[in-house]
């Protein structure tokens, strides 16, 4: 094929370089596999950062199939130090998508190694590759007959198991915390040597799904939100299906209800009352199941509290509304429910709704379909809210206090109107730690509002930090930002172990803040 002259190169690779790798990858690889067009790369550039385009520009993006590709692949980059950055389905909304941290990455796209390897129904685990996705994983599970749940977080049936559960991504079932429900890596190291995490190192284990930790050095928390490896292989727990099921919400009318909320909720969380997360949301985010800003108002800049006040009551949304669910035999869930109802009644506050009160209510139906597994794309109708396809989501965490929501939730509110923005936000309670999920939602399309939610971001962040708090999970404009809040001392350590296991830096340079 003849040569071309590419918009687009890795920082530091002259062209005729870079063309040297790219005939590789397409003898290696196949020409269909090696995208190099604008066309073909523009699904890769779809971001909903506050940054142009260009500033992530793919200088190419290669398929594999195989870990022997996968190796193949590493091999062309160490020799012509080709940063490389992997995804697996490329659905990291909020966080990234499929972007690289800075132009002229090579994209690694895995969603065609997309084999379901295997399932035990037995000790109910299963062994995937990155491309499986949960609809994917449900529809095999539905097609074998076999009552078992899957965990997926919001976006659910487009993303992957294997993608966000390195991302240290969440749900909504008992099965929340992905990454602690995963059970054994295969992952493809820059010396390209293949390593399998924990007892699948042992020749003709069988305990690889089952047991986490194997022997010695627990290695599988270090190719999460990192650039150490690639990861092709990934065990995960699945959750068996439970005799009953049964969803709830408990509606608050007031914004400072939220504070007994988690005074409540916590030690039901703690002592497994309730098995999943408490998700408490607040009104914008519940609204946006049904609701654009445009409904009520078309006026600039951050949503008045008389027009919140008008969605609360015109389309019956608490300040706050509780989400959980109970699980198990009906014996257990009776004996739970009457914990759950007793203490709301003492309370003297709080409204309790249940599926069959919801009726066909939309906003109740997307959580009860999240909290047992089932493929919902509600989640999307955030971006309707503003319009415009901008949304970062900043996830300060803390700990499971009453006390630290209101603080919170006046800490962004008061940055996010500073700059035009709404406050659109919940809280996971997860026994001991809360996750405070807010989507920082803008117009793409307005070069000045894109600016001013780039400085609110970046604003929240400060101002978070002062207060000690910090990030889980952030995109990609702002991971270096946030990898120095976490101190110099852990920066050297994953610089040290970077240099240790991928000396010239070909795998995702930047992402988590992590460079050679």
């Amino acid at each position: 094929m003849a040569e071309q002259n590419y918009a687009v190169l890795p920082r530091g690779v002259p062209q005729q370089e870079f063309q040297k790798s790219i005939d590789k990858f397409r003898r290696l690889l196949g020409d269909e596999a090696v995208l190099v067009k604008d066309e073909q790369l523009a699904p890769y550039m779809k971001i909903m950062m506050p940054k142009p385009e260009a500033d992530f520009a793919p200088s190419a993006a290669v398929t594999a199939t195989t870990v022997e590709q996968v190796q193949g692949i590493v091999a062309i980059c160490n020799e012509h130090k080709i940063p490389v950055w992997t995804v697996s389905t490329g659905h990291n909304f909020g966080y990234g998508t499929a972007a690289p941290h800075h132009r002229g990455q090579v994209i690694l796209d895995l969603k065609k190694m997309n084999k379901i390897i295997e399932v035990d129904p037995v000790l109910c685990t299963a062994l995937i590759e990155p491309g499986v996705t949960y609809q994917q994983l449900v529809d095999y599970l539905k097609e074998k007959g076999y009552k078992l749940w899957v965990d997926p977080p919001a976006p659910s049936a487009i993303v992957g198991p294997v993608g966000n559960t390195l991302d240290r991504g969440v749900g909504y079932t008992p099965y929340s915390e992905h990454f602690m429900f995963s059970c054994g890596m295969e992952v493809v190291l820059a010396s390209g040597e293949v390593l399998r995490t924990a007892m699948g190192g042992v020749k003709g284990s069988n305990t690889w799904q089952v047991f986490k930790w194997g022997y010695g050095p627990y290695l599988d928390g270090i190719f999460t939100q990192s650039n150490f490896g690639i990861v092709t292989k990934m065990g995960l727990w699945l959750m068996p299906e439970p005799p009953v099921y049964k969803p709830f919400a408990i509606k608050y009318a007031k914004d400072e209800d939220i504070n007994d909320l988690v005074e409540m909720f916590r030690p039901l969380s703690i002592r497994g009352v309730i098995p999943n997360g408490v998700v408490l949301v607040g009104t914008l985010y519940e609204a946006s199941a049904t609701v654009r800003r445009s409904d009520f108002t078309d006026e600039k800049g951050a949503t008045s509290k008389e027009i919140i006040q008008r969605i609360r009551d015109e389309r019956k949304i608490g300040a706050w509304t509780a989400y959980a669910a109970l699980y198990g035999t009906q014996e257990q869930v009776d004996v739970n429910w009457k914990i759950i109802t007793d203490l709301v009644k003492a309370s003297g506050k709080g409204e309790i709704v249940t599926e069959e009160q919801a009726g066909q209510d939309p906003a109740f139906k997307y959580r009860a379909d999240l909290m047992r597994g089932n493929m919902t794309m509600t989640e999307f109708g955030l971006y309707n809210w503003r319009g415009g396809g901008g949304s970062m989501w900043f996830a300060p965490v803390s700990q499971a206090k009453g006390s630290e929501t209101l603080k919170q939730v006046d800490l962004a509110t008061r940055s996010l109107n500073k700059y035009g923005l709404d406050y659109v936000g919940e809280f996971i309670v997860g026994q001991r730690a809360m996750h405070h999920i807010v989507d920082v939602l803008y117009d793409r399309t307005d070069p000045e509002e894109m600016k001013r939610a780039y400085d609110c971001f970046a604003e929240l962040l400060d101002e978070f930090a002062k207060q000690g708090y910090s990030v889980y999970r952030v995109n990609n404009a702002f991971m270096d930002r946030v990898a120095e809040a976490y101190g110099p001392v852990q920066r050297n350590i994953n610089r040290t172990l970077k240099r240790a296991l991928d000396p010239n830096g070909i795998f995702a340079p930047g992402k988590s803040g992590i460079e050679v």
